[in-house]
């Protein structure tokens, strides 16, 4: 029996996980996941604005090596859907605009020269380092933004209140460091981007100062964007 061109093919795999945990401490992953959850949020109203992290993203076809897995990135004019790993051949050439490391005593190295390397010569045009423990990046946040193929600091700046404050053109956000720990603000608005966690308790937080304001409880569910029944819940327990 004669076998076609295309019988003859192997497939090729391209991997969605390779078998190891999320993020070695829990600092990196708590971090990790606020990250990814405040800026989804931010662009939820945007369905160009693709959010992810700990994703592999695959960015030559046919060779499944060659792979980064960023521990966040944010990626503009695509699609916002979910997927299983990110094939940059599959999204019309677009790779991450934004890409955040959360380093780490056995990514440090990598973090530092490996990966800066390989996201320039893709086109990453900002690339955040954040060590949430403070024991391998002095400082512990650094930004850098893309010029002529190579990586140029971003610089800092100190607020009234001493806070350290980087501006990322691309996301048009502000990191700051907040007692050391890492925050998305909005720079228009003054506001801290907040996680679903965070986003809940601060709903929760807002009812009774609502009612005491005088707004029904139909009123407060509107402004709060809750269920009726959540807020009459509220004030049968208050």
């Amino acid at each position: 029996m004669t076998l076609s061109a295309n019988q003859l093919k192997t497939e090729i795999i391209y991997p969605s996980s390779d078998g190891k945990p999320m993020a070695e401490s829990d600092p990196a992953r708590d971090y990790l996941i606020y990250a990814v959850e405040a800026l989804d949020i931010y662009f939820q109203d945007r369905n160009d604005v693709y959010v992810s992290g700990n994703l592999f993203v695959y960015y030559k076809k046919g060779i499944p090596s060659a792979v980064v897995a960023p521990d966040v990135f944010v990626v503009f004019e695509v699609d916002k859907k979910k997927r299983v790993s990110y094939k940059v051949w599959e999204e019309g050439g677009k790779v991450p605009n934004f890409i955040l490391e959360i380093t780490s005593a056995s990514t440090q190295e990598n973090d530092e020269e490996d990966k800066p390397k390989k996201y320039s010569l893709l086109g990453v045009q900002e690339y955040f380092q954040y060590d949430p423990t403070g024991d391998y990046l002095n400082p512990r946040l650094k930004g850098s933004y893309l010029f002529e193929g190579k990586y140029q600091p971003i610089t800092s700046n100190f607020l009234p209140d001493g806070v350290s404050s980087f501006h990322s053109e691309v996301l048009g956000l502000d990191l700051r460091l907040i007692d050391g720990e890492l925050r998305f603000f909005n720079p228009q608005t003054g506001r801290k981007l907040l996680s679903h966690k965070e986003a809940e308790q601060a709903r929760q937080d807002a009812i009774p100062k609502l009612l005491e304001l005088g707004l029904s409880v139909e009123q407060v569910a509107s402004a709060l964007s809750l269920p009726v029944d959540k807020v009459r819940r509220f004030v049968q327990k208050s």
